[in-house]
C-alpha cells in the first residue's frame, strides 16, 4: 500500500479528519483539507493507469465530492472564509473524483495546483 493512499484512508477515517469535523461540527478545518487535498492529487496520480480502484478510496473521492457541497451549504455552516475560497475547495474535491474515476486529469501535464 502506498503512502499517499494511507494518508487519504487516515484522513477520511480519522477521529480529527477533515470529514468529521465538516459532519459532526460543521466545521472547516483548513490544515485538515490542505493534507486532504494533497493526499488525493498523490492518489490520483498513483492510480491514473489502474486498471481496478480500491472500494474504500473511491467510496472516500465519491463523498467528497458530493457530501461536502451539501454540508457546507447548511444554514449553520459557519464561513470564516470569502465565499470564493469555498467555490476553489469544491471545485478541486470535484475535479479531483474526476480525475480518481476517468483516471485523467482535468488539465494539461505540468498543470501546477495553487494552495487552497
Amino acid at each position: 500500500m502506498n503512502n499517499a493512499a494511507e494518508v487519504l484512508r487516515r484522513e477520511l477515517m480519522s477521529e480529527d479528519g477533515f470529514l468529521l469535523k465538516l459532519r459532526t461540527d460543521l466545521s472547516w478545518d483548513r490544515a485538515a483539507l490542505t493534507r486532504l487535498d494533497q493526499a488525493m492529487r498523490a492518489v490520483c496520480e498513483e492510480y491514473e493507469a489502474a486498471d481496478q480502484l480500491d472500494r474504500d478510496l473511491a467510496e472516500g473521492f465519491h463523498v467528497l465530492a458530493t457530501s461536502v457541497p451539501e454540508w457546507t451549504s447548511h444554514p449553520n455552516f459557519s464561513r470564516p472564509e470569502p465565499e470564493s475560497y469555498y467555490t476553489a475547495c469544491l471545485e478541486r474535491l470535484s475535479l479531483l473524483a474526476y480525475w480518481f474515476f476517468t483516471g485523467g486529469s482535468p488539465y494539461i501535464e505540468g498543470h501546477v495546483w495553487p494552495d487552497l
